[in-house]
């Protein structure tokens, strides 16, 4: 089971906060190999099955849904809901990207990038150049994984091997990454595991490094009450017992679930910026993957897609 975070905390692929990724790329390849898929990620597969034994190999189980049908039904329409939603975030920031370079963007950085696999999927203009920022063991695993099958990047590609939570800007700007030019911000996957204040001081040096003409996208997320944040917990123990599902990642632990923490447009339109907020949930109708599930009435239990360009 994972642990509480700490301020010092780091973490490879396998472990702690970088074992979400995982799940994460699961999830892309599962929706990439349905009859009609939402995105298409043909790199999921390969980096999930380098990653060893975890929950994410049941996320690759074809048989999963039917013997979650099986056993119970509202963990059936929990994992249908959870496997859409991961199709549905990647579709809308695959988007943000062809909006923002079809607008002449040609730098990119994808915060806390993962097992994201943009820079060698997408369809990029010529002279564009992406940057990943990640802790040094996600990104080292996730290139050495994919060299090892040939595949390349689609683009230029700068890994930023650095923390967040030390000085992430002189790292970027060492590594090539010009501030007098407009950028294409991306936190997809990444606040909630950020404190309030860690947030704010993410995006307030995201506005400094960032040209009149830049562009943010992220996954917003709100404050949950103690007690459903409980009732969640003892909801997925439930399904994974069932199941016989190891439980080696605890959400709860891994997340800061800070009642602080800023509505991030009010936040982007306070700071130069012009924002709007897509609900998840209402992303995910418009493009027919809505299942309802038991925390279908609660405001605050889906995440908020913002998109935001510098004045």
């Amino acid at each position: 089971m994972s642990t509480t975070r700490t301020d010092d905390d780091t973490w490879d692929i396998a472990t702690s906060v970088g074992s979400t990724a995982v799940l994460v790329a699961a999830a892309r390849a599962r929706e990439t190999e349905q009859p009609d898929p939402l995105i298409r990620d043909p790199y999921a597969r390969i980096l999930v099955e380098g990653a060893g034994t975890g929950m994410w190999e049941h996320f690759l189980d074809d048989s999963l849904a039917g013997k979650l049908a099986d056993a119970e039904p509202e963990a059936a329409a929990m994992f249908g809901h959870m496997l859409n939603y991961q199709a549905v975030r990647t579709h809308f920031f695959d988007a943000f990207f062809a909006e923002a370079v079809a607008a002449g963007v040609r730098q990119i950085v994808i915060l806390a990038s993962g097992l994201d696999s943009r820079a060698y999927r997408l369809d990029w203009p010529a002279g564009t150049r992406v940057y990943e920022i990640d802790q040094p063991l996600v990104l080292e695993y996730k290139a050495d994984k994919l060299a090892a099958h040939d595949v390349q990047p689609v683009v230029e590609r700068r890994e930023v091997p650095v923390d967040l939570r030390q000085d992430w800007p002189a790292a970027l700007k060492a590594q090539g990454f010009d501030p007098a030019q407009s950028t294409a911000w991306l936190a997809e996957g990444l606040l909630m595991y950020l404190p309030a204040d860690a947030q704010d001081r993410l995006f307030e040096l995201v506005t400094e490094l960032s040209a009149p003409g830049s562009r943010v996208s992220a996954e917003a997320v709100g404050h949950h009450s103690e007690e459903r944040r409980e009732e969640m917990r003892e909801r997925f123990e439930k399904f994974a017992d069932q199941l016989g599902i190891e439980r080696t990642i605890d959400m709860q632990n891994l997340t800061y679930n800070d009642p602080d923490r800023a509505d991030l447009t009010e936040w982007l339109n306070a700071h130069g910026w012009q924002a709007t907020g897509q609900r998840a949930v209402d992303e995910m109708r418009r493009l027919g993957r809505w299942i309802d599930v038991p925390m279908a009435d609660d405001p605050d239990a889906f995440a908020t897609f913002v998109v935001a360009q510098k004045a």
